[in-house]
């Protein structure tokens, strides 16, 4: 059917709206999405230029079921700001079930949640990352503990559906102490979700420079341990980790994410904003003016255009969808997303599941050990060169 990813059904096809904010007061040094110091009137041009993209998606009619406001800082934006990009939310791609918004503890104000929470969002995810007000100088982070406490008590106040916490791990010089000492923190203030990312280091960011200079160093060992340790903590603390990074409390799973590791649909909205509609992947260019004189042109997600084709999906479905702790049903997508492909992901299996990183459950789904959650990356890069391998071998 066109305008849906193949094997799809339109009724079958939720549909997610990402809208990526660039605005930041300075950059955390971990940080490598794009980013921007809103100077003069660049508010302004960038909401112009958001109304006039969303104008250029076919959105066929369709309801955006999750939204998803990141960046950036969105919450940078000032009330009057925010009510017109939820304006062209709201106009444009409705009123989702969902509606997530980014927010970094500084700039939390009873004035913006009052306006978030009268435009309808319905769940606010905060960057706190540590109570540790040392390890959050070593990030670069420009908030105070102090601040995430009153940032908490505000949003809490406005009763939001659902309120998640960003935490991360293998901080340069964190002990196992100071982390079980943020666990701790975070469970105090009882959030509904948690997501616990490990440092990674980006190309292009202060802390890439470091690593390069040899001011901090990697320690795979170290990260293994931190896994561990937040797995059972959170599950110990009544947290179901459902992915190998997020966590939550009964009904508070972040839909919009699911969606987009199950390969649905979702319109992204703003500079660098990725999409994956209408049978095709693209994206923004990562720069502010580029991006708005693609939309003055009438052209939206121009960059990195590719169509989705079934052996895409497939091995995008079985790499997120690993990294999920209920697995993959190989049946299941071999019939949403039928390709000769598949061959080569059925070959690897028997080898994951005899060197102890995969296991197969009663109701035939794979799914990733303990063992095979600490390599996700490595055995999604083997996926993927299974289905590459596959589309070489001739057919006869």
């Amino acid at each position: 059917m066109a305008g849906f990813p193949i094997g799809q059904e339109k009724a079958q096809a939720p549909l997610g709206v990402y809208i990526h904010v660039p605005f930041c007061a300075s950059t955390c040094d971990f940080c490598a999405f794009y980013q921007t110091v809103p100077k003069g009137d660049a508010v302004a041009y960038y909401l112009d230029a958001v109304e006039a993209e969303a104008a250029l998606v076919n959105w066929d009619g369709r309801q955006a079921e999750t939204a998803f406001w990141g960046g950036g800082t969105p919450g940078l934006l000032r009330p009057a700001e925010l009510e017109r990009l939820g304006r062209v939310m709201l106009v444009y791609g409705g009123k989702p079930t969902e509606w997530t918004v980014e927010l970094a503890p500084a700039t939390v104000t009873e004035d913006r949640l009052a306006m978030l929470k009268s435009l309808g969002v319905t769940r606010i995810s905060m960057g706190v990352q540590s109570f540790n007000e040392g390890l959050l100088d070593a990030l670069g982070r420009q908030h105070t503990p102090a601040q995430v406490y009153r940032a908490y008590d505000l949003i809490r106040a406005q009763n939001f559906s659902s309120v998640n916490l960003d935490l991360m791990f293998a901080l340069p010089n964190q002990t196992e102490e100071q982390w079980h000492a943020d666990l701790t923190e975070a469970m105090r203030l009882a959030p509904d979700h948690l997501s616990t990312y490990c440092l990674t280091f980006e190309e292009d960011t202060a802390l890439w420079v470091k690593l390069s200079q040899g001011k901090v160093k990697l320690d795979v060992d170290k990260e293994a341990v931190f896994y561990r340790k937040t797995w059972e903590y959170l599950e110990a603390a009544g947290f179901q980790q459902y992915e190998v990074s997020n966590f939550a409390r009964a009904g508070h799973a972040c839909r919009h994410n699911l969606n987009t590791w199950n390969m649905h649909e979702w319109v992204g909205l703003g500079p660098s904003a990725a999409s994956q509609h209408a049978g095709i992947r693209s994206s923004n260019p990562p720069d502010l003016a580029r991006w708005h004189a693609d939309i003055d042109a009438g052209r939206r997600a121009a960059a990195d255009r590719v169509i989705l084709t079934n052996e895409l999906l497939a091995a995008d479905s079985v790499i997120f969808g690993l990294r999920m702790n209920a697995g993959v049903s190989l049946p299941r997508l071999q019939k949403r997303f039928p390709t000769p492909q598949w061959k080569g992901v059925e070959e690897l299996w028997p080898r994951l599941l005899v060197e102890g990183l995969l296991t197969a459950t009663a109701e035939g789904r794979i799914c990733l050990t303990v063992r095979g959650r600490l390599v996700a990356d490595a055995i999604g890069a083997e996926v993927l060169e299974a289905f590459e391998n596959a589309a070489n071998v001739p057919a006869k």
